[in-house]
């Protein structure tokens, strides 16, 4: 049996350690590592080193009770939260690690709101209980009352509170105890029903840099937790986990197989060429083993493959996976005139290759390399990447915030695409949708009236890149787009026609449209003593935010609150100094939300719609056997389909 689990946390909870400590236990490394010694197994980097956190997702194998178990150990610093999460969607089953003495943090929701998303069953370990004023007990009523209250406790085994417990979660499982009595086996396969399909949360607790509860915690993982029995029948199937370069600068893919076998000199099917794997790796930490095969579970590395990302399906699996955690801010690269902007990008693109997050752009206007992050530390962090790896000295200009765009009400776009020997005509249904869901395409029009084909054509043109509103030429989103109806022409029509049709019927329903920009947001909590909760929700609302209720605990407060990311985001170092550091922030990606001041956004970008050399919302109609562009406030009178 193949499984593969992963390793989460907030930041220095000790998940690291708590990884070293099992690989130590399971004979996969001779010597226990440690962060702060720079010498951990999975923080193989010299940056995970010198700062003592995890930066790249990496992993390990090992093999217990006749399984194969591959380890994957995530960053745990929000900045790098989008490496975490490509992470989460190969994993079988995944260990949240909470610290006994900082309890439930920002990060620590993130992590479980994702691994909510994914459907990943979830263990939790609280660490660090040997702390001096660690709490067990105070940090599991936390865990329920912020995670989830079907958290069980297995430090002591199946207890009669254990037993009772899980009676009243499951009515078959109480009448079998009440018929039959106690049967551990029993109760051990409903236990492990009710956590792979996240009814239930198994909990250990103990302390990672002593080896205290590790193993005994893992013991119950290896009973409760589902895998693949390596039954290779079927179709190959696999999803890419993650995109690596290695020290020879070949692409290295990483998947997650699920279904079927791939062997070496076998051809996959990528965007509809056919492209032959040359080498299957299996790595654990930097060191790889060469094999000819890998079957259902494994998660191997496959040499031979490109133009794919993490998240893309393979063969016979289905869906590519949408990623949560985006971005909130664009900064520029800067570089010694003596490097040619092409060899920079080169570089970027490779990264952008490993982490689609950073969205690497070529801005032609400014003639400069843009890159997206999360945070400031992600910037020095690519500094010393680009420095190791490409021996070249970079910095990065004052980030900005990554608006975007949407629309308060419905429209319906018009566009037709008409220049001699040329022929296509589109009309769109636009309609905002919740925040958060991104573009969405489907088509309603009859293939009588257009063929199936140029219906494609039209929604991959909608969704496979991002599109610009009108107001600042952010990013288009939270929109369902519909194709109502469209035209082609027998001799006429290519497919470079109906891309013109679609842009232009897109940005023809913009121009009517009432506009919205959005601004990224951060999900607050704070505690702080009583005496500065007045001065703190005063800085929320300086800031244009807003809090809930504050909740007394003790002699402190807790205080929950969403502010905009472009006022807040150099607060806690403000709120560092007039605390004097004992008080306790975190901020979380909150999504987008309408900006709070969105004339003052929209005069400083100072886009010009009519002036963009990619997108037009007039119409090219033909008369004469002439083309002529019709402004779009005319061009929906000027349809053919009207």
């Amino acid at each position: 049996m193949f499984k593969t689990i992963g390793i989460l946390a907030h930041v220095d909870a000790g998940k690291t350690t708590f990884s070293e400590q099992l690989l130590y236990h399971t004979e996969a490394i001779r010597n226990r590592g440690r962060v702060d010694h720079k010498d951990a197994f999975l923080d193989s980097h010299d940056i995970e080193k010198n700062r003592g956190i995890t930066v790249f997702a990496d992993q390990a194998v090992f093999k217990h009770n006749g399984t194969e178990y591959t380890l994957i150990d995530t960053p745990g610093h929000v900045d790098f939260s989008p490496e975490m999460e490509r992470a989460i969607r190969v994993m079988d089953a995944a260990i949240l690690v909470v610290s006994a003495a900082d309890g439930v943090e920002g990060h620590t929701e993130t992590v479980w709101d994702l691994l909510r998303k994914h459907r990943v069953p979830t263990y939790i370990f609280i660490n660090k209980t040997d702390r001096e004023g660690a709490d067990r007990e105070a940090v599991l009523d936390e865990i329920r009352k912020s995670l989830s209250e079907n958290v069980v406790l297995l430090d002591d085994g199946l207890t009669p509170d254990v037993i009772e417990w899980m009676a009243e979660r499951d009515e078959t499982l109480l009448e079998n105890y009440l018929e039959e009595g106690f049967d551990e086996e029993v109760w051990i396969q409903v236990m492990r029903r009710m956590t792979g399909s996240g009814q239930i949360f198994p909990a250990g607790s103990g302390s990672a840099l002593k080896d205290i509860g590790v193993l005994g915690f893992f013991e119950y993982l290896d009973r409760l937790s589902g895998g693949t029995l390596p039954d290779a029948e079927g179709p190959f199937a696999a999803r890419v986990y993650k995109i690596r370069h290695d020290d020879g600068g070949q692409r290295v893919t990483f998947l997650k197989m699920t279904g079927g076998r791939l062997s070496v000199r076998d051809e996959i099917r990528i965007a509809g060429e056919s492209q032959k794997v040359t080498q299957i790796r299996k790595y654990s930490g930097y060191k790889y083993t060469v094999q000819d095969m890998a079957g259902p579970g494994e998660l191997v590395a496959v040499m031979g493959l490109s133009g794919i990302e993490a998240g893309d399906p393979l063969g016979a699996e289905k869906g590519r996976t949408a990623f949560s955690l985006t971005p909130s801010l664009s900064a520029a690269v800067h570089f010694e005139e003596s490097i040619h902007p092409k060899d920079m990008l080169a570089h970027f693109m490779l990264l952008d290759a490993e982490d689609p997050s950073l969205s690497v752009t070529w801005d032609e206007h400014a003639r400069e390399i843009r890159v997206h992050v999360m945070g400031l530390i992600q910037l020095d962090v690519l500094k010393e990447i680009v420095s190791g790896r490409f021996g070249q000295m970079i910095t990065f200009g004052e980030p900005t915030i990554l608006y975007k765009e949407t629309v308060r009400t419905a429209v319906t776009g018009f566009g037709h695409f008409e220049p001699l020997r040329h022929y296509a005509e589109v009309h769109l249904d636009i309609t905002p949708s919740e925040r958060g869901a991104g573009i969405t395409f489907k088509s309603n029009c009859h293939p009588n009236e257009l063929a199936i084909g140029y219906q494609n054509l039209v929604g991959q043109v909608l969704t496979e890149k991002p599109h610009r509103g009108l107001l600042t030429g952010s990013p288009l989103t939270d929109l369902q787009i519909a194709l109502s109806t469209g035209r082609a022409h027998n001799e006429h029509t290519s497919g470079g026609d109906f891309r013109e049709a679609s842009l232009r019927a897109l940005r023809q329903g913009l121009e009517k449209a009432d506009n919205v920009l959005l601004e990224p947001v951060y999900d607050v909590k704070i505690k702080v003593a009583t005496g500065l909760m007045g001065r703190v929700l005063n800085d929320i609302q300086k800031a244009h935010g807003q809090f809930g209720e504050p909740e007394t605990e003790g002699d402190a407060i807790r205080i929950s609150a969403r502010v905009p990311v472009s006022t807040f985001m150099g607060y806690p170092a403000e709120f560092s100094s007039f605390t004097s550091g004992k008080g306790s922030i975190s901020l979380r990606p909150g999504g987008y939300e309408e900006c709070h001041n969105p004339e003052e956004v929209t005069e400083r970008i100072g886009y010009d719609k009519d002036a963009d050399p990619d997108y037009s919302s007039s119409s090219i109609f033909c008369a004469k056997g002439k083309g002529y562009s019709v402004p779009w406030h005319e061009a929906e009178a000027a349809m053919h389909l009207l």
